[in-house]
């Protein structure tokens, strides 16, 4: 009985975590918007966009609305974007997308965490050649939504794909279809769960189960960093 209630609460703690870790990212992602653009969503269409990823991962609407009035007041500090690229074992590409208010400390810690996994830190910019930047927009899946009816009326939007499954549907778009995409689904009243630039590999690297666990666990490892916001790989 003891071993179960562990097990349970194991299990309790890990999604607070993740839960914890999910809204940390979001505040990051809205604060950012806010200091581009301003607090306030009907002009701002990247604030727009946090508040939706935000609602998608059922962050509660007053913390939203404490992470708009915190980004507005001018003793928050400033986020900086940035990218690193790198390899991990095996050939494995990786790039780390990162917010951060201390660039030294977040460059520190992420070079520790490829040494660490036989990895290595590379250069901006060298990894072009392996991942495609798209627009990705997910949407819950219900019984308003007939998949081909909308693949029709977004083609004009910059639709480059549509893939349903049984939970949501992902629609891609290019880079600079993004903004575009972003406004037709707003205009057509289409919930979006999640709304993001991400980098989709165009070409992948195949590993056995072994040295996938340990790509996986240096993503894992990125993933708890605070600073990260997303992690990206071309493992297969």
């Amino acid at each position: 009985m003891g071993r179960i209630f562990e097990k349970r609460k194991h299990k309790m703690f890990a999604r607070y975590d993740k839960m914890a870790k999910a809204f940390t990212r979001i505040g990051r992602e809205i604060a950012i918007a806010v200091k581009s653009g301003g607090p306030e969503p009907e002009y701002n269409p990247r604030l727009r966009t946090a508040i939706q990823n935000a609602k998608g991962v059922n962050m509660p609407k007053d913390r939203i609305e404490n992470a708009i009035k915190k980004a507005s007041s001018k003793d928050e500090g400033n986020y900086e974007e940035v990218v690193y690229e790198g390899y991990g074992p095996y050939g494995v590409a990786m790039v780390v997308e990162a917010a951060t208010d201390n660039p030294t400390r977040t460059v520190a810690n992420i070079r520790m965490y490829f040494n660490r996994g036989n990895g290595t830190l590379g250069k901006t910019g060298s990894l072009d050649f392996v991942f495609q930047r798209k627009g990705v927009f997910r949407i819950p899946k219900d019984d308003t939504i007939v998949p081909d009816d909308l693949e029709l009326e977004l083609i004009d939007s910059g639709l480059e794909a549509m893939e349903p499954d049984e939970e949501e549907i992902l629609i891609y778009t290019s880079f600079e279809d993004y903004g575009r995409m972003a406004k037709a689904l707003e205009e057509k009243g289409v919930v979006v769960k999640k709304a993001a630039l991400e980098r989709i590999p165009v070409s992948f690297v195949e590993l056995p189960e072994n040295q996938q666990d340990e790509i996986l666990q240096l993503v894992d490892k990125f993933e708890e960093d605070d600073d990260v916001q997303a992690v990206y790989h071309n493992l297969k």
